[in-house]
């Protein structure tokens, strides 16, 4: 009774996308991982013990069930294209799919189960936990692709002691056939760096892994080009984003201020602006130097005479001199 009460505890959140599997060591990924970490294949976000990625019961080692949610974020159709990714133009998310799943996970405690939940900042495979639990698939950009949303998602997990959990829907090696995505291949063509291409995932060339790194080589300074922070470029041509529904998240609505298409708002932001604008966002835990850093590089890209954001940064100034060259 339980499980169902959950689903209906998360339909009455707008979550209407959930699964449920056995809480268990991932062996079949310490292949996949040890191939990660010999391509150097891993970037600094990234935890390194690879048991750490295959072994949920480092979180509750009494845990039976993981349960996986899937977050709705696309609240319109026509966002602004101002550098930003859409998935940072609400509320932040981590906050925000956190304060829903302890919402669910106080259900779970009051009939008698433990429960903790996590949300991106953590070792879980969370795109296979969501893959395993019938959530949607992954597509040949790597993202987990839902029914009705699309890839526009964001993904939460719960480990309770309670037996909930369905069999796994889906296998590991099923993944690189790609059956959903068929000959498909426009994200391969449309990814500006080739960090997705036939033969790899190089998550270390991705555009949104670039716009989020401290410091840039001169590659990687050309290969922003005008992001300022994320990258949707191989969501935006994928077939399975068209005619999809959108959120009814409200924290997810886009924020004025991240609409802005001025982008000398976002390469001149102060300490007040940055904290009151920006940091409740999903992109504000970088920095504000980040954001401005990235914003003079797309206003030097256009054209712009950058030579008036240069202040009391040394770290800005650096990267203003580095374009001026």
């Amino acid at each position: 009774m339980i499980k169902e009460d959950i689903i209906k505890y998360c339909n009455s959140l707008e979550l209407d996308t959930v699964g449920f599997i056995k809480c268990r060591r991932f062996d079949e990924l310490i292949e996949f991982y040890n191939y990660r970490k010999e391509m150097a294949l891993e970037n600094e976000f990234e935890e390194s013990d690879i048991e750490k990625r295959i072994n949920p019961k480092w979180y509750m080692s009494e845990g039976k069930t993981i349960i996986s949610i899937a977050f709705p974020y696309l609240w319109v159709d026509n966002y602004i294209e101002n550098g930003f990714s859409k998935y940072t133009k609400g509320l932040d998310y981590h906050r925000v799919v956190k304060k829903y799943l302890d919402e669910i996970c106080r259900l779970i405690s009051e009939n008698g189960g433990k429960a903790i939940s996590f949300v991106d900042s953590n070792t879980l495979p969370e795109r296979y936990i969501a893959y395993l639990a019938g959530i949607g698939f992954i597509g040949k950009n790597n993202m987990i692709i839902t029914k009705d949303y699309g890839s526009y998602v964001f993904l939460g997990e719960i480990i309770t002691d309670l037996n909930l959990y369905d069999d796994d829907v889906r296998k590991f090696d099923e993944i690189s056939k790609f059956k959903e995505c068929g000959e498909c291949t426009i994200c391969y063509k449309e990814c500006p760096t080739k960090a997705i291409n036939e033969y790899k995932k190089n998550p270390n060339i991705c555009t949104s892994y670039i716009t989020q790194k401290k410091e840039l080589t001169d590659i990687e300074i050309k290969l922003l080009k005008d992001k300022i922070f994320g990258c949707d470029i191989c969501q935006n041509k994928c077939p399975y984003n068209e005619n999809i529904s959108f959120s009814k998240i409200k924290e997810f609505k886009p924020l004025e201020f991240m609409e802005n298409g001025k982008y000398e708002v976002y390469a001149e932001i102060n300490n007040k602006a940055f904290k009151e604008k920006i940091l409740p966002t999903s992109c504000g835990w970088r920095g504000k130097n980040i954001i401005k850093r990235n914003a003079i590089i797309r206003l030097h890209n256009r054209g712009v005479n950058i030579e008036k954001y240069k202040g009391d940064s040394p770290y800005l100034n650096k990267y203003i001199e580095i374009l001026n060259k």
